[in-house]
């Protein structure tokens, strides 16, 4: 989550007096209000609606939920022109691969529309870009700036600029050594033997992404009224959503939009897409008794454009709306929730809590008890962290649950819970150790009839940690809940274990799950450094005998 603060008197100026009716209005929107002063009004942004994380954006989306400009908000996008193009070259295909970019003309910018912007880009370089690990956004003023623009990657001893607040040029290590910015952010760039940079035609360096801007071309002032705006990072699709999020917001304050080529695309290309609605479904979730003509109004209050045949056009700027279900819970944020009646159920029934769920709670009372970290992690995810990394060949992979029409990578359902406990251990490489950590949660897989099974697991990761300190953590654990696990060795070794320094888990005669310390290959392939031992085991073949 992330908390912004936008001026009083903007707001109620564009929007309306900001009194208790007001306040409430914003709460049922899915902002909440953290505070209101004579200045400023702050809110509270929910992960999943960073287009509301500037003033412009917000405030569009807002009147349209209150019925003042509703239905889908369309702008003019200009053709790229000559030489608005970015030349990406291959050697950025290791380091950060993908941009999309966009020129915006004929900005009144002032202190607080910089301001803005500013806020915009830190908060999407927190959420989106996950500390800029995943994108990295620039913005420059396009009249020091001489087109076309070049996104490469060269050795660090060649890359030299002065950075943005720094008196001097450095090169582009020094940078990471030496400026506070570079210093935070180094850990991207490390063990690269190349970093990327943005230049213009003339060979002046726009940027080192994802660190910093140069002094001498990646400062906007009050005197800016052109901008060059670029996106660079990992994933194309979610880079040409931000990108749309930040030129909207620079449309609504009056910009002229410019498309730019990059390689084979042409961005931002702000097409929106289609996605049908239920009727029927939207009135069975929601409990309500919907017509067309009353879903039409509701969708076009979130900002959708809705259409006779049933389908809505969503904004290019939501990454939110991945499923039906996602639309039917902004009709419910339309109808507003505090207009639904609680209704009693007209059945007979007697509450009493799940004996699987006390099991799982003990289990994670007892783990926490020791010192362990209790994690959470998706139901979906990745075909090379399922296989690839954990050197399992998928052709030799079955029951395996693959989604059809993913939007992202996360396109398989997870089949245990092993490969998602060295990705935590991975991406946490620079917290401190030692790092225990557990999970129970369901895994997906498919059966001899191929009927869709799914079951609750328990894993645990201990780093540094070896196959004996583990086998202790399970018999602790076995003893407190009143079970006897027995452990065997392993007659069908996994790749992924070290030969002889793991086993099966035994509950009465039954195998239920394995432990053992993974060996040295995977760890490479998660680029983990420390030794990690781990256990996981089946919990439905315990459920019936707590």
């Amino acid at each position: 989550m992330a908390n912004v603060k936008f001026g009083r008197k903007n707001f109620e100026s564009d929007v309306g007096k900001l009194d208790s009716e007001m306040q409430e209005m914003i709460a049922l929107f899915g902002t909440p209000v953290e505070s209101v002063s004579d200045d400023t009004l702050e809110l509270e942004i929910f992960p999943n609606r960073p287009d509301l994380l500037s003033y412009q954006n917000f405030k569009r989306s807002f009147l349209a939920f209150l019925g003042k400009k509703t239905g889908m908000r369309t702008y003019t996008i200009n053709k790229p022109e000559k030489n608005y193009e970015v030349i990406v070259d291959s050697s950025v295909k290791e380091v950060r691969p993908f941009t999309a970019c966009a020129i915006i003309k004929s900005l009144k910018l002032d202190d607080s529309k910089i301001k803005e912007i500013i806020e915009l880009q830190e908060k999407l370089h927190l959420t989106v870009g996950r500390d800029r690990k995943k994108l990295a956004i620039g913005i420059y003023p396009l009249d020091k700036i001489v087109l076309p623009i070049y996104y490469k990657a060269v050795e660090p001893d060649k890359i030299k600029f002065q950075p943005l607040d720094y008196p001097k040029e450095m090169s582009g290590l020094e940078i990471l050594q030496k400026h506070p910015t570079g210093k935070e952010f180094a850990h991207l760039l490390a063990g690269k033997m190349k970093f990327p940079i943005f230049t213009d035609s003339q060979e002046n360096i726009l940027s080192m992404p994802p660190i910093i801007n140069s002094e001498k071309t990646g400062r906007v002032t009050n005197e800016t009224k052109d901008i060059f705006v670029e996106c660079s990072g990992f994933d194309f699709a979610i880079l040409e959503k931000c990108l749309s999020i930040i030129t909207a917001s620079f449309a609504e304050m009056g910009g002229k939009v410019y498309q730019m080529k990059v390689k084979d695309n042409i961005t931002p290309s702000f097409k929106s897409e289609k996605m049908a609605l239920s009727l029927e479904k939207t009135n069975k979730i929601l409990g309500l008794e919907l017509d067309k003509k009353s879903l039409k109004k509701l969708a076009e209050k979130m900002g959708y454009n809705y259409f006779a045949d049933g389908e809505v056009e969503i904004p290019p700027w939501r990454m939110d709306i991945l499923h039906e279900i996602d639309l039917i819970e902004d009709i419910a944020i339309a109808h507003g929730y505090n207009n639904f009646e609680p209704i009693i159920p007209d059945i007979s029934t007697i509450g009493k809590e799940n004996k699987n769920e006390i099991l799982k709670r003990k289990i994670s009372e007892i783990l926490s008890g020791l010192g362990l970290l209790e994690i959470s992690n998706y139901h979906l995810t990745k075909k090379q962290d399922q296989f690839e990394k954990m050197g399992v060949p998928e052709k030799e992979e079955s029951g395996f649950i693959e989604l059809s029409g993913s939007k992202t990578d996360y396109n398989i359902m997870r089949k245990d819970l092993l490969h998602y406990l060295l990705k935590i251990i991975s991406e946490n490489s620079d917290s401190e150790y030692p790092q225990k950590i557990f999970e129970t949660g369901r895994v997906f897989y498919t059966d001899k009839n191929e009927m869709t099974v799914e079951e609750d697991h328990l894993g645990v990761a201990f780093t540094p940690g070896n196959y004996t300190d583990l086998k202790q953590t399970l018999d602790y654990l076995s003893q407190n809940l009143g079970f006897s696990f027995e452990v065997k060795e392993e007659q069908n070794l996994n790749s992924f274990f070290v030969e002889g320094r793991s086993a099966e888990i035994i509950f009465e005669g039954e195998r239920i799950g394995l432990i053992g310390e993974i060996h040295p290959k995977i760890l490479r392939n998660w680029k983990i450094k420390m030794p990690v031992s781990i256990f996981e085991i089946n919990l439905e073949r315990v459920y019936g005998k707590f």
